[in-house]
């Protein structure tokens, strides 16, 4: 089992939470431009490496706020509380 670091809550049991998607993935170039192959990769395809990965969190059952963390997928282990934006 899962204990995440909610930054408003504490550390809670990974069931209160939605895993949001890999942070920091910046905006296409162009986006006008991009036809709908091109979004949909964008959306959807990620590198998925094993080790070190920014991600975004929602705390689903609890305060209903998003925030960042870094986990090592290989491990599940959280490395750090990124969140640096609390309102929102």
């Amino acid at each position: 089992m899962l204990l995440i670091p909610c930054p408003f809550c504490g550390p809670r049991d990974e069931t209160e939470f939605r895993y949001g998607a890999e942070s920091g993935v910046a905006m296409p170039a162009e986006e006008q431009a991009k036809d709908d192959a091109a979004w949909g990769e964008w959306v959807f395809v990620r590198a998925n490496p094993k080790g070190p990965l920014d991600e975004r969190w929602y705390h689903a059952h609890g305060c209903r706020r998003w925030f960042s963390l870094r986990r090592d997928t290989a491990t599940d282990r959280i490395l750090s509380d990124l969140d640096l934006t609390r309102a929102n």
